[in-house]
């Protein structure tokens, strides 16, 4: 019923899945992430516990394949079962239950995974790994956006579409980005307007917020209040109406 890639960023050793389905809310149960540990996507007959407890098993210093292999072995419904995952030093596996309704299946690359069920055919992987691979140039998340277009493009949930989502862990405990389109004619293009609102405040807010480095965060919000403000004059000037459906913003 899904598709979705969990990739590595080689250069900042940052986590992120992106997952697109025709089922309602598949942000929810199909990504986990834990930094410093790694990402695991569960998805065809999902398992929930796929995910939890792989993270769990990852900590332990488990390979993907040894992981996949516990799993699938304590489970009597894993020939219906997907899954694909990555440790924090970029090292993946992935797969694909016997059961898995056709299209599906999986593909393996250095420091990227892509995996989908219920598929209009393997070109919606291929595609989708194909673009993920070629945009190594464009920001992390840019990357997954138009390599999930790409898939959709292809064919993508042989059923139609309604759901994705998109989480990017850096090196803290809580997500730098974790957007979703739960019920939406097209999924996909929601989640690139919610970036597109995203970066207007929220990722700017997200420089000041405290890390474990540095506990206290950044106490002086000015400086992204200037930098807000300018881009918001850029964009009035410019003619951009502001991606959001908020109220308008009152100081």
């Amino acid at each position: 019923m899904t598709w979705s890639i969990v990739a590595r960023d080689p250069a900042t050793g940052h986590l992120g899945i992106a997952v697109a389905s025709r089922f309602f809310s598949v942000g929810t149960l199909v990504p986990h992430i834990k930094p410093g540990v790694g990402a695991v996507a569960t998805q065809a007959f999902i398992n929930p516990l796929y995910g939890v407890d792989g993270l769990a098993f990852l900590a332990e210093g488990r390979t993907p394949e040894e992981v996949i292999g516990i799993l699938t072995a304590r489970d009597a419904g894993h020939r219906q079962r997907q899954m694909h995952l990555m440790t924090r030093d970029g090292r993946n596996g992935a797969f694909t239950g016997s059961a898995c309704i056709d299209w599906a299946g999986h593909l393996v690359d250095e420091q990227v995974s892509v995996a989908g069920n219920m598929l209009a055919g393997p070109q919606v992987i291929a595609t989708t790994l194909d673009v993920f691979k070629k945009t190594a140039d464009k920001p992390f998340i840019e990357r997954f956006l138009e390599a999930m277009q790409a898939g959709e493009d292809a064919g993508g949930d042989k059923r139609g579409r309604q759901s994705a989502a998109i989480v990017i862990y850096r090196d803290q405990a809580y997500p730098w980005i974790d957007i979703r389109a739960d019920d939406h004619a097209d999924p996909l293009a929601e989640l690139r307007r919610l970036y597109a609102v995203a970066g207007e405040r929220y990722l700017h807010f997200a420089e000041l917020m405290p890390t474990r480095a540095n506990p206290d965060g950044l106490l002086d919000r000015s400086i992204i209040d200037r930098r807000i403000a300018e881009l918001e004059e850029i964009r009035e000037r410019e003619g951009r109406p502001s991606a959001s459906f908020a109220t308008p913003w009152k100081p």
